[in-house]
C-alpha cells in the first residue's frame, strides 16, 4: 500500500474525515485531472468503442464494490454511508451494456488486467478491512454523482446519441438534490468512529484507489505490482484509465 506524504500532526489537524481525504488526495486529483486522457475526454474526443470498454470496466469495479458494501452493510464503518437505493450503479451499468450489446452482453465482457487488480483489492478489503471501503465508496460515488450530469452530456454529444439511452450510469434518479445529498453523505461519513490507526489507513486507501486507476493507462505499471505490464490495446488503456478520471473530475466539481 502507498504511504502518504503527510506528517503525523497533519493527520489530526482536520477533524472531518472528508476534509482529510481531500487533503490526502490533493496531488492525485491534480495529476488525474491534467492527464492527456482526461483532457481528451473533456474535449469530446471519445469513441463509441472506447465508451463500451469503459462500461465493462466500470461494471466490474462497481460489481465488486457494491457486493462488498452489501455484505458489510451492518459493519459500523459501512452502515452510515450505505445508500444502495440512492447510489447503486450496477443496475444502471447493466442497462447501458444491454443497450449497446444486447441481452447476451455478459458473454462479451472484457476485463483488462488493471481492472482485475482493482477488483481484487476491493474483494480483499471487503473481507479483511471493511472500513477501508469507505475510501472507495466516497471517491467513486460522490465523484460520479457530482460530475454525472456534465459528463453525461459530454458523452452524449461525443457519441452522437439522440437520446439518453446507454447513458444511465450518469443518472441518479434516487437523488433529488445532489448538493443536499452530498452534504448528508459527508456528514454520515464524518460520523464514522475510527481509531487514529484506522483513519490513517482509510486515507492511505484513498490515495491507493487513485493510484491503482491512474497507473492503468501507463505501459509500465511500476515495481509495486511486480514486473507485470499493462499491454492491452490503446482503447483498453484509454477506457479503464478513464474510470478514475471521471470520478476525479466529478470530485473536483464539489471540492471533495
Amino acid at each position: 500500500m502507498l504511504k502518504l506524504n503527510l506528517k503525523p500532526r497533519q493527520r489530526i489537524t482536520r477533524s472531518d474525515l472528508s476534509d482529510q481525504i481531500k487533503a490526502a488526495t490533493k496531488e492525485n486529483h491534480f495529476r488525474a485531472e491534467n492527464t492527456q486522457l482526461m483532457l481528451s475526454y473533456q474535449k469530446g474526443q471519445i469513441t463509441l468503442q472506447q465508451y463500451k470498454v469503459l462500461l465493462f470496466s466500470l461494471y466490474e469495479i462497481y460489481k465488486a464494490l457494491e457486493e462488498e458494501l452489501d455484505r458489510n452493510s451492518s459493519h459500523p464503518a459501512v452502515a452510515p454511508i450505505y445508500f444502495p437505493q440512492e447510489l447503486a450503479r450496477l443496475e444502471s451499468l447493466e442497462s447501458d451494456l444491454e443497450y449497446f450489446f444486447g441481452q447476451d452482453w455478459e458473454k462479451r465482457v472484457i476485463v483488462p488486467a488493471a481492472t482485475q487488480r482493482y477488483k481484487q483489492r476491493l474483494r480483499k478489503i471487503g473481507q479483511e478491512n471493511p472500513e477501508l471501503l469507505v475510501a472507495h465508496a466516497y471517491t467513486r460515488y460522490l465523484g460520479d454523482l457530482s460530475g454525472g450530469q456534465v459528463l453525461g452530456k459530454i458523452t452524449q454529444k461525443s457519441l452522437g446519441l439522440s437520446s439518453k439511452e446507454g447513458l444511465s450510469f450518469f443518472s441518479f434518479p434516487g437523488v433529488s438534490s445532489p448538493n443536499r445529498f452530498k452534504q448528508l453523505y459527508r456528514s454520515r461519513m464524518n460520523s464514522v468512529e475510527l481509531t487514529e490507526e484506522e483513519k490513517a489507513a482509510v486515507l492511505e486507501e484513498a490515495v491507493e484507489a487513485f493510484e491503482l486507476n491512474i497507473q492503468v493507462r501507463e505501459q509500465d505499471s511500476g515495481s509495486d505490482v511486480g514486473a507485470a505490464r499493462f499491454t492491452a490495446s490503446p482503447v483498453l488503456q484509454f477506457a479503464v484509465g478513464l474510470c478514475v478520471a471521471l470520478a476525479t473530475v466529478g470530485a473536483a466539481m464539489y471540492g471533495m
